[in-house]
Order: structure tokens, then C-alpha cells, then sequence
């Protein structure tokens, strides 16, 4: 006879999200196989229930340019694309990443290179960068902000930054630096 604490393995079960996407339901001991682009690159992929796309992209995948700040989806740090969407990587699960397109900061030379490379320019040359633990999130949120709004004002800048969290800079470089960046870059 098991333990009454022995975690029981529920069937997969298959649901659908608000958006329409496929979900997979498993167990506690089970793993659920997802097909996922992470920067342009398909990966086959075997993930636990309680996995993270942060634990897939740094432990699993070795893309460490995406961070782990807070665990709680409040400082940005782990800001990635998801089917072109900002989310945070430390909040989303790996199980619901099948058939999803992931884009981190060592994808944005390919998946927006004008952007990636205006961005890159305006941090090198306006003090955009201090220690680098929230750089990657704000590049990646800056594309996704410049994809949406190609020719934001300050104010603009400020509230979707908002989310992303520096405690070296003070954000005056990180805002110029984005603004010159829009000036630059062409408009998509």
C-alpha cells in the first residue's frame, strides 16, 4: 500500500486556454513533450508540471542572457517574447510553451535586427547600461514596445518600463537610450 502523501499521476488530459491553444494536464510525476521555437530554432523538449521557460532557457537550453531577478514576475529581468507577446520567464510554465514561439535577448539580432541594433547602439552610447542584470529584459522590452509604438514619448517610454526594474541607473540613460533608438531605428 502507498503512503497517504505518495503523489498520484493523473492521466494527461487535454484542455484548451482562453486563447484557444492546446494545454496538456499532467501529473505530478509526469512529463509533458512540447515542440517549442525558442529565437528561431524548433526544440523537442521534455518538461515536469512545475518547470519554468526561465528554467528551460538557462539550465535546459544554456541561454543565460535572460536573468532571474525576482522569481515573481516583478523586476522585468526575465522579460522574454512569447509569440510576440512580453511575458516573464520566471511565471510562465514550460508545459503551456508547445507549438509557442520564444524570443530572448540573444534572439533579437535575428528576430528584429534594425530595432536590435539601433537598441544596441543607444545603450552603448547613452549610458544605457550599468551592471547588466536588467539590461536583457529591457532590450527585450524595448523591442516590444518599439514593435507596438514605433515613435514613443517619454511618457510612453516610462510607463511600459514600468515593469522593468534598475537599481544602477536611475532609467534616465535606459529612457534615452530607447528614445534615440526609436528615433533611429525605421519604422517597422
Amino acid at each position: 500500500m502507498k503512503p497517504a502523501s505518495a503523489p498520484i499521476a493523473e492521466p494527461a488530459a487535454h484542455q484548451s486556454d482562453p486563447d484557444g491553444a492546446t494545454m496538456t494536464s499532467v501529473g505530478q510525476d509526469e512529463l509533458a513533450a512540447i515542440s517549442v521555437t525558442v529565437n528561431g530554432t524548433r526544440t523537442e523538449l521534455q518538461v515536469r508540471p512545475d518547470e519554468l521557460l526561465i528554467d528551460v532557457l538557462r539550465d535546459r537550453l544554456q541561454l543565460t542572457g535572460t536573468k532571474l531577478g525576482c522569481g515573481v514576475g516583478m523586476c522585468g529581468a526575465c522579460s522574454v517574447l512569447l509569440d510576440d507577446v512580453l511575458v516573464s520567464g520566471c511565471l510562465t510554465p514550460a508545459v503551456l510553451l508547445d507549438d509557442r514561439s520564444v524570443v530572448t535577448v540573444e534572439g533579437l539580432t535575428d528576430a528584429a535586427p534594425a530595432l536590435a541594433a539601433a537598441l544596441r547602439e543607444a545603450f552603448d552610447n547613452g549610458g544605457g547600461y550599468q551592471c547588466g542584470i536588467c539590461t536583457p529584459g529591457q532590450l527585450v522590452s524595448a523591442v516590444a514596445l518599439l514593435r507596438h509604438n514605433p515613435r514613443p514619448c517619454e511618457a510612453e517610454i516610462r510607463g511600459h518600463l514600468a515593469a522593468n526594474l534598475c537599481r544602477c541607473t536611475g532609467y534616465a540613460g535606459i529612457i534615452a537610450a530607447i528614445g534615440h533608438a526609436a528615433e533611429q531605428a525605421p519604422v517597422p
